[in-house]
């Protein structure tokens, strides 16, 4: 049978701030090698037999997040499904499987998050190859893996009765929500507990069935808003009116814990972490002698047992122990290593506030490019902006803002209201307010400049689109 691997991207990336944001999660970083998370699951993905192109549910505010590092990885979607609002995991694989059959009657799911790190891939590949044998004997399979501490931060799975001629496959006695620490060191002794590792293999028809079966109501708003979804090449942007309809759940609570068909292939080879905290991370990469991660311009004195990461400038430490220091461009966390789980609380907090660093970084990625703030006061803001070759911004022009543009590098075609005018390096230009505008890259190599906005209004909403290559402009 073909194997559909379905990519979960829709994460909001609290636990790992302030590198992961609400606009940038931890998918899209680059923390355990050059590629983004979401590039090695669906690389990884690639390289298992009978495996197809797969199928991503994501954000709609990300979709050229994601297909840009799909195409950065060679990888070509069946489809990314894009989520107007989130509903966690039930919904998301409810359209996949829609997706999925779609394509090919016979398909079986796996299911993957984009943000987890699996090391080993010979023993993933292993893994899911029992998986698939139980599959398609019509078992919803999940992936456990054997604890090796009374972690409080995981789900457990407790295993049943081996299933017959299948190798570390077990039949599912019960699951058990994420415990205290006394529940989790109870587990951990008895022996026939496994931590649940968020990743699903199953018939798309099977999950259906369950589905229809335990959530009526989340299937119906599930297959109106894949019915009712416009399509654009790749992408699928679900109906917002039936997909917000949607109940929020896991598949988990839905149907794992609900169905008499539940398995677990015990897969602890594999090399697996979520990366659910800073600690977490802290021990997926090598120690020095002290037990530091040092990470970027760093100089520590007298530190130990601590990951300190640098993005933007030097961090000097001095006589500190169990620390996790994390410094960008606009944020730094310290934290001591015991108390990382409460990361979220802080983001909690900025939400509340309004604060903006709970949700973008200072360089915004957009799908021409990006710009990153560098100085702002009243009345004025400075940005440098970096497009893509043969790309352009949309035609647009601002009711509170004028703007001077200056080039660092490359070569710029703009258009500034009825004239079309090529700049190269150090020359520039002036867009007074209300004038129609147009900044594009002709060029083959990244085009840079700085821009410096003037006005009695700065926000990104004073920006009035007439025509865009991604289709952010009104139709009409």
């Amino acid at each position: 049978m073909p194997i559909y691997p379905v990519i979960l991207a829709g994460g909001n990336g609290t636990r790992l701030w302030p590198l992961s944001r609400g606009s940038y999660p931890k998918q899209y970083l680059s923390l355990t090698g050059e590629q983004s998370l979401l590039q090695q699951t669906a690389m990884r993905a690639a390289q298992l037999p009978d495996a197809v192109s797969p199928i991503v549910i994501a954000n709609s505010e990300q979709r050229f997040l994601v297909t840009e590092q799909l195409r950065q990885a060679d990888i070509e979607p069946l489809a990314v499904a894009l989520e107007p609002v989130g509903r966690n995991t039930a919904p998301a694989i409810a359209v996949a499987a829609l997706l999925a059959l779609e394509d090919s009657p016979e398909a079986l799911l796996l299911v993957l998050p984009s943000d987890h790190v699996i090391s080993d891939c010979r023993a993933f590949t292993d893994a899911v190859g029992k998986a698939s044998l139980a599959a398609q004997a019509g078992h919803l399979v999940t992936f456990g893996i054997r604890p090796t501490e009374p972690h409080t931060g995981y789900g457990y799975i407790a295993r049943g009765a081996p299933l017959e001629g299948m190798q570390d496959v077990f039949a599912v006695d019960r699951f058990v929500e994420k415990p205290d620490m006394e529940t989790a060191s109870a587990l951990l002794a008895d022996g026939a507990y496994l931590w649940n590792g968020g990743m699903f293999m199953m018939k798309a028809s099977a999950c259906l069935e369950e589905l229809r079966r335990c959530e009526p109501k989340l299937v119906a708003q599930a297959e109106m808003a894949w019915w009712h979804a416009n399509r654009d090449g790749g992408y699928v942007f679900l109906d917002e009116m039936h997909f917000a309809a949607c109940p929020r759940i896991s598949l988990d609570h839905a149907v794992m814990e609900r169905t008499d068909r539940a398995a677990v292939v015990v897969a602890d080879r594999i090399g697996w972490s979520d990366i659910g905290s800073w600690s977490a991370l802290a021990d997926l990469a090598p120690a020095d002698a002290d037990n530091n991660v040092l990470l970027g311009d760093v100089v520590a004195e007298g530190v130990s047992r601590s990951y300190i990461r640098a993005e933007h400038r030097m961090i000097a430490a001095v006589g500190v122990d169990d620390l996790v220091i994390v410094e960008t461009a606009d944020a730094v966390l310290v934290a001591r290593r015991d108390c990382v789980q409460d990361v979220r609380k802080i983001v909690d907090a900025l939400n509340a506030s309004g604060r903006g660093e709970s949700v973008a970084h200072r360089r915004v990625v957009r799908p021409w490019g990006s710009f990153e703030g560098i100085d702002r006061g009243d009345r004025f803001q400075v940005k440098r902006i970096v497009v893509n070759p043969s790309a352009q911004l949309s035609l647009q022009m601002h009711h509170h803002r004028a703007e001077h543009w200056i080039v660092v590098k490359g070569t710029a075609l703009v258009t500034n209201g009825t004239q079309q005018i090529m700049l190269s390096e150090n020359q520039s230009t002036y867009i007074p307010v209300g004038t129609t505008h147009r900044l594009s890259n002709p060029g083959k190599i990244p085009l840079e400049l700085i821009e410096v906005q003037s006005g009695a209004y700065l926000g990104e909403d004073d920006i009035v689109r007439l025509e865009d290559t991604y289709g952010r402009a009104p139709a009409g």
